[in-house]
């Protein structure tokens, strides 16, 4: 059996952290299958548990005194053994942060688009790579409390709409709410016992992280957030959408070279063009999606209005809940589809290139979703 110097030894090695890291990523890709998965939510919530107690820990220990041999005989085996851990507490809470930005940018990435939800996404990111350099810092308690605070964010935000079967402004407001009381009761329990020091330092240290909170909100009601649990599964463009049986039938021009495509990226503009998407939501959660069909005459022009169609979707099925909308005859140009929540947060976007080709007949393939 290994001894405990020897598993330091090793922990000590430069290589390490890598290690760790990419073992890390890569089973969470494996195993975080479906965001409404129970055992993967109940995972990240015991993470947020045990990082909110190392944070305390942490905090606690920094402002306490240590304590000399008089009272280390009173300390319990286990206190002292807290103790003797102490200097592995930055790379414990590195470990946890580690594991939820990798879930949470597995999650994110699903349903983040090159819009303005990439910002958020690209934050998560961020901080997943720079995890992995922050070792040093991690003893900072303004740091810390701040990423618990976004941690605990950016769980809420998905894992609230999972439970309820509810996908609004309110429901995220609430998360955002559970969040900083969250946040505030980690402050609460560090300076507890040390009333002379809690009221200034407590205040510095809650600050910043209701800061972010507060600016996480924004990006929200500028629709900087990634519309989770959401995700779009499947998207293109289509001659011909129909239903036979439980599969639809997607009719698209495809040569024999083309075995990549599987939908339609130049259209004819004198025929009926179809949208069809696979839209993946928890089960129990019925909400609205839109078809928002875009134009622009040119590359030089802007894309402008053109129609938003109402979609009525029920969550659980993993392949995604299949829809499509069609419109007429468009006008020759750049469209696009995007696909939004009620609140306008971008879930994916279709494109295509709407051209006119005379009589010419285009040779069409099915596929079947």
């Amino acid at each position: 059996m290994l001894s405990f110097s020897t598993v330091r030894t090793v922990l000590a090695k430069p290589f390490m952290p890598p290690v760790f890291f990419f073992s890390g990523v890569g089973y969470d890709t494996i195993t975080l299958t479906r965001i409404d998965r129970l055992q993967d939510n109940l995972l990240l919530l015991i993470y947020l548990l045990l990082l909110g107690v190392l944070i305390v820990l942490t905090g606690r220990l920094g402002i306490e005194p240590a304590p000399d041999r008089e009272q280390l005989a009173t300390l319990s085996p286990f206190a002292r053994w807290m103790l003797r851990v102490r200097p592995y507490y930055p790379m414990a809470v590195q470990f946890l942060l580690g594991g939820l930005f990798s879930a949470y940018t597995i999650f994110y990435s699903r349903s983040a688009t090159l819009t303005g939800t990439a910002i958020f996404f690209a934050l998560l990111v961020l901080l997943l790579v720079g995890n992995e350099f922050l070792r040093d810092r991690l003893s900072s308690l303004r740091l810390l409390v701040s990423l618990y605070a976004l941690v605990c964010f950016a769980f809420f935000t998905f894992f609230l709409p999972v439970m309820t079967g509810l996908m609004n402004a309110a429901i995220f407001l609430v998360g955002a709410g559970l969040s900083a009381a969250v946040t505030f009761r980690v402050v609460q329990l560090i300076y507890r016992n040390n009333p002379d020091r809690s009221k200034r330092e407590a205040v510095g240290v809650t600050a910043p992280a209701f800061a972010l909170i507060g600016l996480l909100v924004g990006f929200y009601f500028l629709n900087w957030i990634p519309p989770v649990p959401l995700s779009l599964k499947f998207g293109g463009i289509y001659h011909e959408v129909k239903k036979t049986g439980d599969r639809f039938e997607l009719s698209f021009e495809k040569q024999w070279y083309q075995a990549w495509k599987r939908s339609d990226d130049t259209f004819p503009a004198n025929e009926p063009i179809y949208c069809f998407t696979a839209v993946f939501a928890p089960v129990d959660l019925n909400t609205t999606v839109y078809h928002h069909w875009y134009f622009r005459p040119n590359d030089g022009k802007p894309f402008t209005h053109a129609d938003r169609i109402p979609i009525k979707i029920n969550g659980g099925r993993e392949g995604g809940y299949r829809a499509y909308t069609f419109k007429q005859r468009l006008d020759p140009g750049d469209w696009r589809v995007d696909v939004e929540t009620e609140d306008g947060r971008i879930v994916g976007r279709v494109s295509v290139r709407v051209e006119e080709q005379g009589g010419i007949q285009p040779s069409l393939r099915t596929v079947l979703y």
